[in-house]
């Protein structure tokens, strides 16, 4: 089962303590058959990745951009080098300039290797494109099951 992740950055503490723990959403399945697909940005890409690899399943890394790490903050590259290393495989979309349009194109390419999406998201319209409401809808759009992921009483920054 690949279990394909989007969802808000920078979240509140109270939200991330909230959202952090994603083994409800992980633990469905057995380890050995479980593998995260994620672009493994800050945030919930990176806690799915490492929720999966903690209960003993893979990680897939969905590369958008060639410029992709150097556009996420500073503090998050030894978190994404770690994730990095550890994936069994690396999809890129060959695209260089790490843009809305080249995030939309690997939650695009995320979509298409994933069973189902889990989407950390609060239902509101995307802030810009490629956001989690346009990722939810294209998943929607091609028959990727989603899975809405949002504490009640939860806000975003």
């Amino acid at each position: 089962m690949r279990v394909g992740i989007t969802g808000h950055r920078g979240l509140g503490q109270n939200v991330e303590r909230q959202v952090r723990r994603l083994e409800g959403a992980v633990r469905r399945w057995e380890p050995t058959e479980l593998v995260a697909v994620s672009c493994i940005a800050d945030g919930p890409d990176s806690w799915l990745a490492e929720a999966v690899l903690e209960y003993g399943g893979r990680l897939e890394v969905v590369v958008p951009a060639w410029e992709y790490r150097e556009s996420l903050p500073s503090w998050h590259h030894p978190v994404y080098d770690a994730l990095y290393r550890k994936a069994i495989d690396i999809h890129e979309t060959g695209l260089t300039v790490s843009d809305s349009y080249a995030h939309m194109a690997g939650r695009e390419t995320l979509v298409g290797l994933a069973d189902e999406l889990i989407a950390v998201w609060d239902g509101q319209p995307a802030r810009g494109y490629g956001g989690a409401a346009d990722v939810v809808a294209y998943a929607e759009r091609t028959g990727t099951p989603v899975q809405v992921v949002w504490p009640q009483d939860a806000t975003r920054g």
